[in-house]
């Protein structure tokens, strides 16, 4: 990925913050795009447990299905009416997920170093690293590229001037994407994990 240099001076700063084990598994990155995304009770982040996480990789020009990574995460305080409903999943189901700090451990063995993929990342990654950067001593260093403003480029280049519609579904039909099942952190993950490879198919992936 080509960073600009403020970038690779907060990653090299956050490095230097972690501790072993996390400097060297997070400093490992072997090329491959990794899309992420959280099902979390809340969107004030602040007040959000997350409810599972899910990541797959992007290899080159495909996406890796059988190499992803998805766990539930036993929340603190049962999610309300609203989450089961917009999520799907009920108190009895996080009964198989995984302790947060245990899900967590396993998050960053997945990821590396790997640049992070998403859409509306920053909060994704804002919700982690409540929770991370007691571990970590600092933050994620990993590189980072916003699904919508690569699909923003994209747009404008063709409407320069114009209003450019940011909204998921509006992303997924002029991509030509499938819908799958939203609010579904493997099915979310996937989606971008799609959109990336049909804007780096029109010039807009990482270099």
């Amino acid at each position: 990925m080509r960073a600009n240099l403020w970038q690779k001076s907060q990653r090299l700063w956050r490095m230097r913050q972690l501790q072993e084990p996390y400097r060297s598994l997070l400093g490992e990155n072997d090329g491959v795009l990794v899309s992420i995304d959280c099902e979390t009770s809340s969107l004030k982040v602040k007040e959000a447990e997350i409810l599972s996480i899910a990541a797959v990789c992007i290899d080159g020009r495909r996406v890796c299905a059988r190499d992803a990574f998805y766990t539930l995460v036993k929340p603190q305080q049962a999610p309300g009416h609203e989450n089961v409903r917009i999520h799907g999943l009920r108190p009895i189901d996080f009964s198989e997920g995984l302790p947060l700090q245990e899900a967590l451990r396993k998050f960053l063995e997945f990821i590396g170093g790997r640049t992070l993929v998403g859409y509306y990342l920053k909060y994704d990654v804002a919700v982690l690293n409540k929770y991370l950067k007691p571990m970590l001593g600092t933050v994620l260093p990993n590189y980072e590229v916003e699904i919508s403003g690569r699909y923003y480029d994209w747009r404008f280049a063709d409407y320069p001037g114009a209003y450019i519609d940011l909204r998921w579904d509006t992303i997924i039909d002029n991509l030509h994407v499938p819908h799958l099942p939203r609010h579904d952190a493997m099915n979310d993950a996937m989606t971008v994990a799609m959109m990336y490879l049909v804007l780096q198919s029109r010039g807009y992936g990482v270099s």
